[in-house]
């Protein structure tokens, strides 16, 4: 088929965006002919809170990828969406994240479907934003209504969809291995990689530091004396969005400063393998969620995790099969964290990470669109 992907794709950094170039790349395998079109203007930079939305990263040789979308002007949406309508794609689909893009995409689904052969379809990585805002509800109501199916990477997402509409076909498929981070390599070469001290364990919290990931729940824990120790270290890896001056207040409160390791920068895609092979366990301590591309990543590097039961992480992680899922809260989060380094339970939840992580082939996304578009 001939199918287009409308959502953040390479020059643009961050799991949405290396969702959409890992997407493009398996419906390429599958014999598709396949575009991507992104935006030449995402966000307006006072928008913005990070240092950058551009990657430095090489784009993919088999990608298609055009950057035509200014996501604050209405006129471009017209003249992407009657592009599109003239390209007589079978399938687009949308990348669907965030209120803020509902206007855009409703008016370029809006030229689309006046080409009655193409069906359009939204894979939902997050209906009910994480940070809600006065107007979320109303701009999701427009852009659900102009889609044909959807696509929820998690339990708790479809049924957000279905609170909205109760009618359109809608699929449940797991969001996918980030497989594109390149092989592991030994704890050995990662510690020596990032200038670490091979004697101390290591956990790590990743991503983009935001108030609904809980990195100061992660923080208080870390108070516990059973688990600050003198053995094992944090490392924060990841751009801070919010003012970084609450956790440093509080890694001074709990005299942390030897214990916690702050990278307070993104982290390139060629270094993220460092991060995870160092680490013993990956820590995601989130007020709420929906799935995690994170979680997909330490799949990947076959490490336990720790997730709070909030959203879709606990379909994604089984208790203590491969790794924990508590309540976020700091005396929860340090009893499975002391729990996992006094009874050394690595070797068995990397063995149940082996087995769990075969659920989540990009395959099985690609033969979930192909069955959502013949039910349309």
């Amino acid at each position: 088929m001939k199918i287009t992907i409308i959502g953040p794709a390479h020059p643009y950094r961050g799991g949405i965006a290396l969702f959409s170039n890992r997407l493009a790349e398996a419906l390429i395998a599958g014999g598709h002919e396949v575009n991507i079109i992104t935006f030449k203007l995402q966000y307006p930079s006072f928008l913005f809170p990070g240092k950058t939305q551009f990657t430095s990263d090489k784009k993919g040789k088999d990608l298609n990828i055009a950057r035509a979308i200014n996501s604050v002007n209405p006129f471009n949406w017209i003249s992407v969406g009657k592009q599109i309508r003239k390209d007589n794609p079978d399938i687009v689909i949308f990348k669907y994240w965030i209120p803020f893009m509902a206007p855009c995409f409703r008016a370029i689904a809006k030229q689309i479907k006046k080409n009655t052969a193409t069906k359009i379809i939204a894979v939902v990585h997050n209906l009910i934003p994480h940070e809600k805002r006065l107007g979320d509800t109303s701009l999701t109501k427009l852009f659900l209504k102009r889609m044909d199916g959807f696509i929820a990477m998690s339990k708790s997402v479809l049924s957000d969809i279905e609170q909205f509409d109760t009618i359109k076909p809608k699929v449940f498929s797991p969001h996918p291995l980030y497989d594109n981070f390149g092989v592991s390599k030994s704890r050995e070469e990662a510690i020596e990689a990032l200038g670490l001290d091979s004697s101390f364990n290591y956990m790590l919290f990743f991503g983009i530091v935001r108030k609904y990931k809980g990195l100061d729940i992660l923080l208080d824990a870390l108070a516990d004396q059973e688990l600050n120790d003198g053995k094992t270290k944090l490392i924060v890896a990841g751009e801070f969005y919010d003012d970084d001056t609450e956790y440093i207040n509080i890694i001074k409160k709990h005299q942390l400063e030897d214990t916690v390791i702050l990278r307070n920068s993104f982290i390139p895609d060629d270094e993220v393998v460092n991060y995870f092979c160092a680490a013993d366990i990956i820590v995601q301590p989130y007020r709420n969620a929906t799935q995690s591309g994170v979680t997909q990543i330490a799949y990947h590097f076959d490490k336990p995790m720790l997730v709070t039961d909030v959203g879709g992480l606990k379909e994604i992680v089984p208790h203590h099969k491969v790794g924990y899922v508590v309540q976020p809260n700091g005396k929860d989060v340090a009893k499975a964290l002391v729990d996992f380094y006094q009874n050394n339970r690595a070797a068995e939840f990397i063995a149940g990470v082996k087995e769990e992580k075969k659920k989540y082939s990009w395959q099985k996304m690609a033969d979930t669109i192909h069955e959502l578009y013949n039910k349309l």
